[in-house]
């Protein structure tokens, strides 16, 4: 089952559109999810090279996501929906998504600019929970076929080992705030040593000459 589906924009971690699926017969809360999906896109923008598909898993389902085209395209299943199928899915979500607004990706600032792009995604996880899109899996896009060696990560290690890294990028630019201190502070004292020493020669030149003006005098 397809419980929540999120889009966003890979440079800064920006939403762009989103649709959850409440199952309220067992009264699932999706929000702690839709906070860790926030953080994943975060920690994605901060990566260099992040991993262009990823399977994450939660302690109750499983985080997968694909990028393109600098936009990231992630869903939450049950660990018992098929892999296949959710890549599948995102695939579908990111040709129909490029398609509308391919063109705009980099003029929106605002949060969920694209937001009603959830009905597309509502009919779209629909038409991929009906039994028959079940039966027709070896009809899935052939760029899937190797679905299966995709990254398998658990979400709680990429979400830390993120903080870590920001708090070691914390700790480095506190180094490097006070090994500047350092020179400055350094610099100051040579410059200091260097008037003393000046001045002192000059004390000993004018005592020296009134030395030997009054002894000749």
């Amino acid at each position: 089952m397809v419980l929540l589906t999120m889009i966003a924009r890979v440079a800064d971690g920006l939403p762009l559109s989103a649709s959850v699926q409440e199952d309220e017969q067992s009264g699932r809360n999706l929000m702690e999810y839709q906070t860790q999906a926030k953080q994943l896109f975060r920690k994605l923008s901060q990566d260099p090279n992040p991993p262009t598909k990823c399977s994450l898993d939660t302690t109750n389902y499983m985080f997968h996501y694909m990028i393109e085209r600098g936009v990231c395209y992630l869903v939450l299943c049950e660990k018992t929906f098929s892999k296949r199928l959710a890549f599948s899915y995102l695939e579908d979500l990111q040709n129909e998504f490029n398609s509308q607004y391919g063109s705009r990706l980099d003029t929106v600032s605002r949060p969920y600019s694209f937001i009603e792009f959830d009905t597309y995604m509502q009919k779209a996880r629909k038409s991929y929970m009906d039994s028959r899109a079940r039966r027709n899996l070896g009809q899935i896009n052939t760029e899937l076929q190797d679905v299966q060696r995709i990254m398998v990560q658990n979400i709680d290690d990429v979400l830390m080992r993120g903080e870590a890294l920001s708090v070691l990028d914390t700790k480095a630019s506190n180094l490097s705030a006070h090994s500047l201190k350092y020179k400055k502070d350094a610099k100051y004292l040579n410059l200091r040593s260097s008037y003393a020493k000046i001045a002192a020669v000059v004390i000993v030149v004018i005592l020296f000459l009134l030395f030997i003006r009054y002894w000749i005098l």
